[in-house]
């Protein structure tokens, strides 16, 4: 359904060496790297090519001011498995994200819903979420 997903960071090596092992949790890789323009982009690890699906794109915004997270914004990712959900999670606490919910069964939203939620170091909200049954994603 997306083309991309794009969020906000003042500091493009921080962004890059704090996606790379936070996303690699969940199957993505950095498949596009721009350093001189401050941009980075990740896709599942096996996208047939680089243009070949939803990319998550990193970078500093286009107008020239400072990057801030929009309210009510936020980026989400499907894991595969719940233990994906908690290495993500884990990962990305570890290189200084801040906790916004801990890996768990959300009911509310349906009861196979297995997320976190946490800010990323420019305080871009992102979720990951596992939707299989305990069964399924383990």
């Amino acid at each position: 359904m997306f083309s991309h997903v794009t969020v906000g960071s003042h500091d493009f090596a921080r962004a890059v060496a704090f996606y790379d092992p936070v996303l690699a949790t969940i199957g993505l890789k950095r498949v596009h790297s721009y350093a001189e323009h401050g941009w980075a982009g990740w896709m599942m690890a096996d996208a047939p090519t680089v243009e070949g699906g939803p990319t998550f794109w990193v970078g500093r915004p286009a107008n020239g001011q400072p990057p801030t997270p929009g309210n009510g914004c936020m980026a989400a990712f499907r894991a595969p498995t719940r233990k994906a959900v908690d290495d993500f999670h884990a990962t990305a606490l570890a290189l200084g994200a801040t906790d916004e919910g801990k890996p768990g069964i959300r009911m509310h939203y349906h009861p196979n819903y297995y997320g976190a939620y946490l800010r990323d170091l420019d305080g871009n909200k992102l979720c990951v979420v596992c939707h299989k049954s305990p069964e399924e994603g383990a």
